[in-house]
């Protein structure tokens, strides 16, 4: 027995070192390069090829009139980021609903080609929204690159939503219009509350797709304005500055903000939802 005990827990050890390797090179591969960015925000040449030194010049720099066309990049970015997401989470939220509570004709088959945007290389969704566009005449500019955007930001929202919603939901919703509640009412008081994490995650999600796409944004792009990406793309030919990194920098650790924030609002979700139920189910019990 004690042998066999001993040769379980160093099978157990032994899987767990295993174990923590991988994770250590598995993180390595996603953030090294994440860190030689930053780390090259701070460094001291006109063209991050080497390092000559630490400055932090580059964010004074960041902020001058000579990067204008960086900022005004930014914000056009920014500005088609929000439009998709708002687009693409509304959808998704009726979508994930439709799809979770109903049934309905051909059903099965909207589930399967939700996944069609995800699996198809962008560059074939691209050149086919591209072929479009030009067919029926549209002007390429920032309402074809939203509708890009859309496009492959759609089914991840939907994807996101319908899996946060489950049994719960139905309760809830029960005991809403047990209670004297309408259905407009229990959708927006009750509904959209208890999916709020999932809702959440599918706006950051689409937000961080559609602000780092490049594919898209440059293919439906028309010819006044471009979103950071292409612009950093175009700039990346002739060697990135350390200003871009800066920008990019500063980009990262809003992102990490921003994810910081959402997993405390899941939490507190998390909890107000479980209140709701106990009170639901409280006042249920009660008039029984």
């Amino acid at each position: 027995m004690k042998t066999a005990a001993t040769k379980r827990m160093r099978r157990q050890k032994r899987n767990a070192v295993f174990g923590n390797i991988y994770a250590v090179l598995i993180y390595s591969i996603f953030y090294i390069p994440v860190a030689i960015m930053i780390a090259f925000s701070f460094n001291d040449a006109p063209r991050n090829y080497a390092w000559q030194g630490f400055t932090t010049k580059w964010y004074g720099e960041l902020f001058s009139f000579s990067n204008h066309a960086l900022w005004e990049s930014l914000a056009y970015s920014v500005a088609i980021a929000l439009i998709s997401t708002l687009i693409s989470v509304t959808i998704g939220v009726l979508g994930g609903i439709g799809l979770k509570k109903f049934e309905f004709r051909c059903k099965k088959f909207i589930n399967m080609m939700l996944y069609v945007p995800i699996v198809v290389p962008e560059i074939v969704l691209a050149v086919a929204m591209l072929i479009i566009f030009m067919t029926i005449g549209i002007h390429l500019g920032m309402w074809t690159i939203i509708i890009g955007h859309c496009t492959f930001c759609i089914p991840y929202a939907v994807v996101t939503i319908k899996g946060r919603i489950s049994g719960d939901n139905e309760t809830l919703q029960e005991a809403s219009m047990d209670l004297g509640a309408n259905r407009t009412q229990t959708f927006w008081r009750v509904t959209v509350p208890s999916i709020m994490p999932g809702i959440m995650s599918a706006a950051f999600l689409s937000f961080t797709l559609s602000i780092d796409d490049v594919v898209m944004s440059n293919m439906l792009a028309g010819a006044s304005k471009s979103t950071l990406p292409v612009l950093i793309l175009s700039v990346n030919r002739t060697g990135v500055t350390p200003d871009i990194n800066a920008l990019t920098t500063l980009m990262v650790a809003l992102m990490v903000l921003g994810m910081l924030v959402l997993n405390l609002i899941q939490a507190w979700q998390k909890k107000k939802v479980q209140r709701q139920i106990a009170e639901a189910e409280r006042r249920i019990s009660s008039a029984k």
